[in-house]
């Protein structure tokens, strides 16, 4: 997760912590229509000018939108002025730390479930096949931010740096770089084996396309990191 991603999504979850504010939150998403200020605060049971302070601290933050509906029902003169209606925006918030990508596992394993459902071929083979294939797609992309003319140490950052974006925390230690973090803990706590061939699908598909000289992804399980561990030790060492 980028340091920008992160403080938008921690400062959405912070705007929650206030009682009042999150009240009004949830009023406002439990309902079936957008409400109005005076809706709001009638039904959490607030004064007027203070739902009015937090629903816009809500919108600010991009957890709330708005839009403007006469509420008499007509048009022209004589209706009134519109009046400003909050409803749930599309803004999904969600903070884990250690940084978790399960709908990122779900996509995978819904690609397999259909692959292996079309073709009657193995699930795990067609999960390990989604994993590669998503695996090479942010090698591929890392490989081209890196420059065609890079050299080792600039590949290996740029592996590190694709990882990072998805959670697996990059470090270096002596001759590989272990990866801190398994995006998929929990499932990979009930489903050792499978989440583990995806991960080694996964990262040595992105190691594979980056290209740099005496990478290479193998298992190695540990319980305080990810299964699996790159080597960086050049050939012929």
């Amino acid at each position: 997760m980028e340091p920008d991603e992160f403080a938008s999504q921690v400062a959405g979850v912070a705007a929650l912590a206030e009682p009042a504010r999150r009240d009004l939150y949830l009023y406002v998403v439990s309902q079936p229509m957008p409400v109005s200020r005076d809706q709001a605060s009638e039904g959490v049971g607030v004064a007027r000018h203070t739902a009015k302070f937090h629903l816009d601290r809500l919108v600010e933050e991009g957890l709330l939108d708005t839009d403007f509906k006469r509420l008499s029902g007509r048009d022209g003169p004589g209706a009134g002025r519109p009046t400003k209606r909050y409803r749930r925006s599309a803004k999904e918030v969600a903070v884990t730390l250690p940084e978790r990508h399960y709908d990122l596992a779900g996509e995978l394993m819904a690609r397999a479930i259909d692959e292996s459902g079309q073709s009657g071929g193995d699930v795990v083979a067609s999960l390990n096949r989604a994993a590669a294939e998503r695996g090479a797609t942010i090698g591929g992309q890392a490989h081209a931010q890196a420059g065609s003319r890079a050299g080792r140490n600039r590949k290996i950052a740029a592996t590190c740096a694709a990882l990072a974006q998805h959670g697996y925390e990059p470090r270096p230690a002596d001759d590989a770089i272990v990866l801190a973090n398994c995006p998929f803990h929990a499932l990979a706590r009930e489903h050792t084996e499978l989440v583990c061939g995806m991960n080694l699908a996964l990262v040595g598909a992105v190691v594979e396309q980056v290209d740099a000289e005496g990478l290479t992804a193998r298992l190695d399980p540990a319980s305080d990191r990810c299964c699996v561990v790159i080597d960086t030790e050049p050939a012929g060492r």
